[in-house]
């Protein structure tokens, strides 16, 4: 049998050069139609107001850094699709403690900025949650944050905090890019620079490059997701992500139990649980008072379960109360951490415990 003949290297070449020129036209109309979009569409608007004030674009400083923003989230389709998407789930609840507030709607793109909206997102600082509270900030504002419990993770309790610490800067500083500054870097940090600098305008401000970033990037997101069609997005509504149905209960826990046990006892599974409520870290229901969330039609069934529960095991309604441990003569603090799920360092710090023993009859706070 012969050898198979291939083609030779000029033979080939020709070919390939062939099927470049058949291709020229088509890559050339599409770099026109790229171009065109560039020129008349992906560029930010000359006039933008955020939080019912003006951008000053007059300064060709400050239009550049919008200008920056905007181009750097304009072209990163995946993110913006998925603010897009996320936003209907969020939104909505959003909006309206924004409105009952009295506060400008446009805050709702400070959520975007800080979290992409993803609840339980964490920075290298230490910030949580969709609003990207400190845990400081958190606590000031009644979220609160130990091994088995971060409110700041609690979507609806952390739109409640963050809304009161924006409605107190607002009460602090003249106008709402300062406001947003502040936000970012911290209010004294921000108070301190407007003193050294003698300089009470955000735009006039020499800031550290993220805070001097982010109200351009608040911007950038508000003109983007106003406005998704004019930047290329189309998103049928059924793309968009629901809000989840759910039973907010306020629950007052006395002891603590796993959660597939209460699973169980609602007709559901440990991970719709999980699932709904962020803010429990580990496997077991926290002592103390705080809001959870279950599917929906079973919330009036939860105290009941509570109840059950809270009736069986080694730790009863006797000896927990109000998230306070009752000390039981021959109790140690390594029982007491051991039954209740509290480690020893924090029992000794939430009670002012300097050795190790404890006086039978006290009560032992277990939550801050």
């Amino acid at each position: 049998m012969g050898a198979k003949s291939h083609p030779t290297l000029p033979t080939t070449r020709i070919l390939l050069f062939g099927f470049l020129i058949a291709l020229l036209p088509s890559c050339t109309s599409f770099a026109l139609r790229t171009k065109h979009i560039d020129s008349e569409r992906l560029n930010p608007p000359h006039y933008i107001v955020l939080c019912e004030e003006p951008i000053p674009l007059e300064s060709p400083v400050v239009w550049e850094k919008l200008d920056r923003e905007f181009t750097i989230a304009v072209w990163n389709r995946p993110q913006v699709i998925l603010w897009l998407k996320r936003a209907q789930r969020y939104f909505p609840y959003i909006e309206q403690k924004l409105a009952e507030e009295g506060l400008p709607d446009d805050l709702k793109y400070l959520a975007v900025a800080e979290s992409a909206l993803l609840t339980t997102i964490s920075s290298s600082k230490g910030a949580s949650g969709l609003w990207q509270l400190m845990p400081r900030t958190g606590r000031y504002y009644g979220l609160r944050k130990n091994r088995l419990l971060d409110e700041r993770l609690d979507f609806e309790a952390a739109t409640d905090a963050a809304l009161t610490h924006i409605k107190h800067l607002r009460n602090t500083f003249d106008n709402w890019a300062l406001v947003l500054a502040a936000y970012n870097s911290g209010e004294y940090h921000l108070k301190r620079e407007i003193r050294k600098q003698k300089v009470n305008d955000y735009y006039s401000l020499d800031l550290p490059s993220e805070t001097e970033r982010f109200i351009f990037r608040i911007t950038a997101i508000k003109i983007i997701m106003e406005n998704p069609q004019r930047y290329g997005y189309y998103l049928a509504k059924e793309q968009m992500y629901q809000p989840p149905d759910y039973d907010t209960v306020q629950v007052r826990v006395h002891k603590q139990f796993h959660l597939t046990d209460m699973a169980s006892a609602l007709g559901t599974h440990y991970r719709v649980l999980k699932e709904l409520n962020p803010h429990i870290l580990g496997h077991q229901l926290p002592t103390g008072q705080y809001r959870i969330k279950v599917p929906p039609g079973v919330g009036e069934r939860v105290s009941k379960v509570l109840r059950k529960f809270e009736g069986s095991g080694s730790i009863g309604l006797a000896e927990v109360s109000n998230g306070h441990y009752i000390v039981k003569s021959g109790d140690t603090l390594s029982h007491i951490a051991r039954k209740t799920g509290v480690p020893i360092t924090t029992l000794k710090r939430l009670n002012g415990i300097e050795g190790s023993l404890v006086r039978a009859g006290a009560r032992l706070q277990l939550t801050p």
